[in-house]
């Protein structure tokens, strides 16, 4: 349990106070979902010692405290003049109220007054505010009591056969007068569980059904509900729009003011979007939060409820604007019996487990716009155009280099050149074959991945940024790369050995996938979507695409005969490729501190020294106590991996794009913009894909894009993808985006949202951003 620094929970308990709900700071004394109810804490009680005198006791528990000037006592009718006088407390300086009086164990206060000729009960209403010292908080409370006058002769002898006085209590549900007898006792708040109810049904493959029951007198905020699915790739829900969710019934809430809340059992009808489908198990994460009536406010619950999702169709929830429009009309607020079961429902769950974690925000959010998944040769086209379009990419660049230099120096007999460019389109297209197969068996497992999903791994980027760095330093001459291992063997790093172009073909693939080509997109798309089969071909035309110019070169003498002659220029040569590849290490580096911070950045500086130590060792020549020394530093390099793979997340903030104001995005933060008519451009970026920093370079740093945000009255929102997100995973499969960028508009109307091409120009977003505030 996460222990908070006493003046972060004295902070976070002020927070709380000045909105009138429970400020609870988790200590090792108090969990949110074991406080003791406000009534067995504050024990309240009232009796009139005299016509004019009545006596207000509060027992207060051990470990709890009340506030002198959050107390109060007020008479109705029947009782004028009323003053309370209540005793000095203990003073302390309060970080959220200066300072105060609190009083421990017990308080007694005396209101004085003038009862009206006849009178035989008062009302009063009792108002007081507690805490504990471990650092929870009760929101304000509010009591009715109906004490019992005596007559003259009577006066000091009003209180029960046990002695215990006499308290009229009407609870927080009305008037209650005692009869003379010992004060009755209000049952104590019901456990979350108990007084909230929920289910799922599936009652197809595209429509759940939620329905919540508050018991008797408690009731659910509207506005605090939220849903969300996991567990099952390609499935997603959301509530609908407040304007198709059941009518609730408008209320005066003591810490929230004027709020819709649902009284009554309430079934709600959840669209599902699918991009597979199959039938599915499932978990609903449900969010709600409720109150007492005129009583005590739980904290904001999660709830996770188990479903199995029967197979549907895709085109359900793609056909509106609002994703409720393809599921049945929300119905008015049903007085069904708890118990009451649907006609037709394939699978349900029903949950009474809670926690007093926040809920997760999964506002009420629009459907993409369909987008047509091209077919199996159109994609099949389409991916052999983006693999080609991959060999433009900065991210090959480094590989780029490594085969540039090793044709140039096979270039003089064409069968060598024929066997090179072979092994290199085995390594490309076998690796990424691999990759395809791996990103889609990680999917149908249910984990939520995109393309490039591997640089969002720490220790991969370690590893990568390793490789590069050696290769660097063979072709800086600190090393040779053949490592002496034997005649038959020769060397993985060789310039002009088939293994180094093989391994030179794997190097390709795993640096060019996070920059995903215009031609990409639509044949991942299919490729996610489609069959197995259908999705494995697009992979390896994609990885065809991405050898096929050194397959060319191998194959066709013409193009051979162009490369340049071997020769001593190549000594030169060759040691300037080593810096594309130090410029790449160092990206990576850079993208590994974005992901775990600054320490990752050292322990990769110390792994890095170490392999060069090893490297630097290894030819020093064929003494044992050189390759004792080089293989000692090389098996340390493990140590600052294994260091770094350990290392926590940084705390995730808001992120900007060079010099233009941005939000972060969030689901909850888009769909409010929404309501408020504002439109909203969405950049989901990461900083390992090149693509999303040229656009960032060229679009979003410049003052043409600030001055169209500012005449369209837009907000930019910024969604880093860098880290793994399950969210944004959530978002780009909406739109069946396979990876970043995606870019969305979203016009102040509240319509559809445009989805812009990958590759942006100023113009182009100046003329979505002129649409959207239409």
């Amino acid at each position: 349990m996460t222990v908070f620094p006493p003046r972060l929970r004295r902070w976070l308990a002020a927070l709380a106070l000045a909105a009138g709900l429970p400020a609870v700071a988790p200590a090792p004394a108090a969990i949110v979902g074991e406080l003791p109810p406000v009534d067995s804490v504050f024990v309240l009680s009232a009796r009139a010692t005299a016509p004019n005198r009545i006596e207000v006791r509060w027992k207060i528990a051990e470990g709890y405290y009340l506030y002198r000037h959050r107390t109060s006592v007020q008479a109705r009718a029947g009782f004028t003049d009323a003053v309370l006088a209540l005793p000095n407390g203990d003073r302390h300086h309060d970080e959220f109220f200066g300072d105060v009086e609190t009083y421990r164990r017990q308080l007694v206060g005396v209101l004085s007054g003038t009862p009206a000729p006849g009178a035989q009960a008062v009302a009063l209403t009792v108002k007081y505010q507690g805490c504990a010292d471990a650092g929870v908080c009760y929101p304000p409370q509010t009591r009715t009591l109906s004490v019992v006058l005596p007559t003259t002769a009577d006066a000091g002898t009003n209180a029960g056969a046990d002695g215990a006085p006499l308290l009229g209590r009407a609870g927080r549900r009305g008037l209650l007068a005692l009869d003379g007898a010992a004060g009755a006792q209000e049952a104590p708040p019901l456990p979350p569980e108990q007084a909230f109810t929920s289910e799922v049904i599936a009652l197809d493959g595209n429509t759940l059904l939620l329905r919540l029951t508050p018991a008797r007198g408690y009731y659910l905020y509207r506005d605090k509900l939220s849903v969300r699915l996991e567990g099952a790739a390609g499935l997603s829900t959301a509530l609908p729009s407040p304007s198709r969710l059941p009518p609730a019934r408008a209320h005066r809430d003591e810490h929230f003011g004027d709020v819709a809340v649902y009284f009554d059992q309430v079934e709600i009808p959840l669209p599902v979007a699918r991009t597979r489908t199959a039938a599915a198990p499932a978990t609903l994460v449900l969010g709600l939060q409720g109150c007492q009536t005129d009583g005590i406010c739980y904290p904001p619950m999660t709830r996770r409820l188990a479903v199995t999702l029967p197979a549907g169709h895709l085109a359900a929830t793609t056909e509106s604007s609002d994703p409720a429009a393809a599921a049945t009309p929300a119905p008015a607020a049903s007085t069904a019996p708890p118990d009451a079961t649907p006609t037709t429902p394939q699978a349900v769950a029903t949950s009474g487990d809670s926690s007093a974690l926040p809920a997760a925000p999964a506002p009420a959010r629009e459907a993409p716009p369909t987008r047509a998944t091209p077919g199996l040769l159109l994609a099949l086209l389409l991916a052999l155009g983006g693999g080609l379009v991959l060999n433009l990419m900065p991210c090959v660049l480094p590989v780029l280099s490594l085969k540039a230099l090793s044709l140039a120096q096979g270039g003089a007999g064409l069968p060598r050149a024929r066997r090179q460019a072979l092994a290199y389109t085995a390594g490309v297209l076998a690796s990424m074959l691999a990759l395809g197969a791996l990103v889609l068996a990680l999917r149908h497992a249910g984990l939520a991945l995109g393309w490039g999903f591997q640089l969002q791994q720490p220790l991969v980027l370690a590893v990568l940024a390793l490789v590069m760095f050696a290769l660097g330093l063979s072709l800086s001459g600190l090393w040779q790369a053949n490592l002496a291992l034997g005649a038959r063997t020769g060397a993985l790093l060789q310039g002009d050995g088939l293994r180094a172009d093989f391994f030179t073909g794997v190097l390709a693939v795993v640096l060019a996938t996070p920059c995903t080509a215009p031609f990409m997109g639509a044949a991942l798309a299919y490729a996610f979507t489609g069959p197995v089969a259908g999705a494995l071909l697009v992979f390896l035309l994609l990885g065809l695409g991405l050898a096929l110019p050194f397959l060319l070169i191998g194959f066709v003498p013409a193009l051979a005969r162009r490369l340049p002659k071997p020769g001593a220029w190549m000594e030169t040569l060759k040691q300037l490729l080593a810096f594309p590849l130090y410029a790449t290490a160092a990206w990576l580096v850079w993208v590994l501190a974005k992901l775990r911070g600054a320490d990752a950045a050292g322990l990769w500086l110390a792994a890095a020294i170490l392999l060069a130590l090893a490297a630097w060792a290894w030819t020093r020549g064929g003494g044992r106590r050189w390759r004792t020394l080089a293989l000692l530093a090389l098996l340390a390099v493990a140590w600052p991996l294994a260091q770094l793979q350990a290392l926590p997340r940084p705390q995730a903030g808001a992120r900007a794009a060079a010099d233009t104001a941005s939000a972060a995005w969030s689901e909850q933060a888009l769909a409010d913009l929404r309501a408020q008519g504002r439109p909203v451009f969405v950049n989901m970026t990461a900083d390992w894909c090149v693509s999303c920093k040229a656009n960032e370079k060229a679009v979003f740093s410049g003052q043409r894009f600030r001055d169209a945000l500012a005449a369209a009255h837009a907000v930019y929102m910024v969604g880093d993808y860098t880290d793994v997100d399950p969210a944004i995973t959530a978002y780009l499969e909406r739109y069946r985006a396979v990876g970043v960028p995606l870019y969305v508009v979203y016009p102040r109307d509240g319509g559809e949202g445009q989805v812009l091409p990958t590759l942006l120009t100023p113009g182009m977003v100046e003329e979505a951003l002129r649409e959207a505030a239409r």
